[in-house]
């Protein structure tokens, strides 16, 4: 399985050769956050554009914390929002690759640098 951020999927979703390339190189399962999809949708300017995105989302399954990986998160934010300005939305993401033990593919390494135990993985070069 390969958990996916909102950067990653932008690129896909542009058709970013790179990132293109690396999605048809795997041969596992693709998650996709809930709070990825929403982040997705909040960037949608029409309701066209937001049918085109939720239709190449389909194939992909979406996955959400359990209410306990939402506890964590609550615990990690209100310890590192203030000290890491650690967003709201990226501390459930960041909880829910710790609880599945997976790395989460992005290249938002700041945004998720105060999380302890996340791994990330960059996982195509952007040049």
């Amino acid at each position: 399985m390969v958990l996916l951020d909102t950067d990653v999927m932008v690129d896909l979703l542009r058709e970013h050769v790179p990132a293109v390339r690396w999605l048809d190189s795997l041969d596992e399962e693709i998650l996709l956050p809930g709070f990825v999809v929403m982040e997705l949708i909040q960037g949608c300017a029409s309701r066209a554009e937001q049918r085109r995105l939720q239709k190449a989302l389909a194939g992909y399954r979406v996955i959400w914390p359990s209410p306990e990986m939402c506890d964590e998160a609550i615990s990690v934010f209100a310890q590192h929002h203030l000290s890491h300005s650690l967003g709201i939305i990226d501390a459930p993401i960041g909880q829910l690759a710790i609880s599945l033990e997976l790395p989460l593919q992005t290249f938002n390494h700041k945004h998720y640098s105060a999380i302890p135990n996340l791994r990330l993985e960059q996982p195509y070069s952007r040049s």
